[in-house]
């Protein structure tokens, strides 16, 4: 009897060795899963430019110096998302581009972009990661963004295109907007904690107004003796009358950030060593 009650205490031990080894394993496994939800918090520092009526298709022309703040959340080895601010200032000028250089309109904005977009991992990444540290990436998203075009002046407040007049029935343009960033780029891991992120998007906007130019001129300049400061900016040359084309209201404008984002991770869960030795 005290042998069987002996070999029945060693099959109980046995069988709670057995599923403690596997419930460690589970947890192993569930760990490599969800312990790469880890939050990012960081900088960026790059360029930005515009792409519309006073500069139809020349990337990088008249660029601008752009800074913003991150925030990116890595659901796993492969998939995050990031939210963003970015502060940049655009500029262009119609005597640099090959549509329609003699208007010789130019323009200077201030944007100031806020981005939701989702990231995809080409290859299994994680900060930290000696086995899977590079990884090319791309993403897209949703963003609003405010803007204000100046040229000395606040361009909008004197409605260039006869939209303080009523002009066609034209009214003031909003000085906000939404757009579709998408992008990509390749992420780089360079400690345990640091992540090293280089990018290039465009913004596809509901805007054609970034510039302050898109339909057709409203004055007949040349039959005007003194034109004001405000009638000036509307045409620098005094060479247009009412009805002819100033931009091309069919293409909305655009604008492209680009540069290098340094990250800090922030582990959400503390029970990171198996994953920790995954890579």
């Amino acid at each position: 009897m005290f042998r069987e009650m002996r070999t029945e205490k060693s099959r109980s031990s046995l069988s709670e060795g057995w599923i403690c080894a596997l419930l460690v394993g589970m947890f192993c496994m569930y760990g490599s899963r969800v312990s790469a939800q880890n939050l990012e918090a960081g900088l960026f520092g790059g360029a930005i430019y515009y792409i519309g009526d006073l500069n139809p298709g020349t990337p990088f022309l008249n660029p601008g110096l752009a800074y913003g703040v991150l925030a990116r959340y890595d659901i796993d080895d492969r998939w995050a998302v990031k939210l963003s601010v970015s502060h940049g200032k655009v500029q262009g000028n119609s005597t640099q581009s090959k549509y329609m250089p003699e208007r010789n309109l130019a323009f200077g904005d201030q944007i100031t972009d806020f981005s939701a977009v989702a990231e995809f991992n080409f290859f299994n990444f994680y900060i930290g990661s000696h086995k899977n540290w590079i990884t090319p990436y791309i993403y897209a998203g949703f963003s609003f963004f405010l803007f204000n075009p100046k040229n000395g002046v606040v361009l909008r407040d004197l409605g260039t295109e006869g939209q303080n007049i009523g002009y066609e029935g034209r009214k003031p343009y909003n000085t906000y907007s939404f757009g579709i960033p998408f992008g990509l780029g390749v992420k780089i891991s360079l400690t345990g904690r640091l992540a090293l992120a280089v990018f290039w998007e465009m913004h596809k906007t509901f805007t054609d107004y970034i510039d302050d130019v898109s339909k057709t001129y409203y004055l007949n300049m040349p039959d005007i003796q003194n034109p004001t400061p405000g009638e000036l900016l509307s045409d620098p040359t005094r060479s247009y009358s009412a009805g002819m084309q100033r931009g091309n209201s069919r293409t909305n404008d655009w604008y492209s950030f680009s540069g290098v984002t340094l990250s800090y991770k922030f582990n959400l869960l503390t029970r990171k060593r198996c994953k920790d030795l995954e890579h």
